[in-house]
């Protein structure tokens, strides 16, 4: 038995291009794009003042209603005059029917200076001691009066979703950025 090899003259039309050529491409470009977005730093995507990698110096955060706060040398040496007390855990279910952890406190501007914003980050830990959980949230709201020295102010996170590695202890809470009031 011969197999016989044919080979295309140049005057062959080329061969057509077919739909699945098209979408073999078109699922490649996405699955690079998946790639990527994965690979770069949710900081990197997100963050509309990003120029490079930040400084250590000069974090910004943005609250949920838009409002800038920084974590600079002036906030972090600040920070300290922040105290968190009367820290509280519950557990409750949500409409859906899914349990909601609810972590209550309170904060205490011992300070010299008026915030008008303030983000505590929240981190949870398993048996090893290990970061499990680490979430910032903004706990003063921007439409509300000043936060001046010497007051208190009520706070309370909610946390949809814990780790079933966590510890069960109390999570380290932090001031993580914070918002001056101007001074005249």
């Amino acid at each position: 038995m011969t197999d016989d090899l044919h080979i295309g003259s140049p005057h062959d039309p080329p061969p057509k291009r077919t739909p699945f050529r098209f979408a073999l491409l078109a699922g490649a470009a996405v699955a690079l794009v998946l790639v990527a977005a994965l690979l770069l730093p949710s900081s990197i995507l997100l963050n509309p003042w990003f120029h490079g990698s930040p400084s250590t110096s000069d974090k910004r955060h943005l609250t949920p209603g838009g409002v800038q706060q920084f974590f600079g040398p002036a906030e972090q040496a600040y920070a300290p005059h922040l105290q968190i007390e009367n820290i509280a855990m519950s557990k409750a279910e949500n409409f859906l029917n899914q349990e909601v952890t609810t972590l209550t406190g309170e904060v205490v501007n011992s300070g010299d200076r008026t915030l008008l914003g303030l983000e505590l980050t929240v981190e949870f830990y398993d048996t090893l001691h290990q970061v499990i959980l680490r979430e910032s949230r903004s706990v003063l709201d921007p439409a509300a009066a000043p936060f001046v020295p010497g007051a208190r102010r009520e706070f309370e996170i909610s946390f949809e979703h814990l780790p079933p590695s966590w510890n069960f202890e109390q999570p380290v809470i932090r001031v993580s950025a914070l918002r001056f009031a101007s001074t005249k």
